[in-house]
Parts: structure tokens; sequence; C-alpha cells
């Protein structure tokens, strides 16, 4: 019975562990736009680095255009944009507006410095 508490115990640590690296947490990412507008266009462009940069590998971007699919703007309560969606890891979190104000992104993001300068 012992090495039954010891293998639980060890697959506790380890999921702990896990869920304490941020470094691994894989990002799905959504980011609502209007039309291929400058604005939209920057807003892309910007994501995109920022993704590239911080979470190289580690994330899935959907860039959605709210006037071909105003539905899923509907659905996910967009009332501007550009809007960005962090659905996971959680919680659900939304940037409105300025997409190059990077440092407040990536704290939204929860992304810690050491994480940024890898």
């Amino acid at each position: 019975m012992q090495k039954k508490q010891d293998k639980s115990g060890a697959t506790i640590r380890a999921f702990e562990k896990a869920v304490a690296d941020k470094s691994s947490r894989f990002y799905v990412l959504r980011l609502f736009v209007t039309g291929m507008s400058p604005r939209s266009q920057e807003a892309i462009a910007n994501v995109r680095e920022l993704c590239e940069e911080h979470l190289k590998g580690r994330y899935e971007l959907e860039v959605i255009d709210i006037y071909q699919n105003p539905l899923a703007a509907s659905k996910n309560q967009i009332l501007a944009a550009p809007t960005l969606i962090k659905e996971l890891p959680l919680p659900i979190r939304k940037f409105v507006g300025d997409m190059t104000k990077t440092e407040k992104i990536l704290a939204g993001l929860d992304l810690r410095i050491e994480e940024r300068k890898a």
C-alpha cells in the first residue's frame, strides 16, 4: 500500500511543478479586427510579432474579421476592435484597443520577466 501512496505523491508533485512552470504553458489567442484597415493590419502584425518573440511554438493565434464573422463577435461580446482574447491558459483575459503596448499585453498574459528574456 505504501508504494501506491509514493507513486501518487510523485504524480501530484509532477503536476504541481508543471502548473507552476509557466514557460511550458500553451496559449490560445483570438484577435478580433475590423476588415483590413491600417489599424487592423498593425494590430495583426504587432500581436504576431509579440507571439513569435515571447511564445514561439507555444501559441495558437486565430485572427477573426468581425465584418466577415459578426456571429463570433457577438458570441465573444466584442464591443470594439481590435480586441485580443487570451482563452488559455485560464483565466480568460481581454485586451481592447492599442496592440502596441507590449508590456501591458505581456503582463496580461502572465509572462514573467525571465520568460520574456528567454
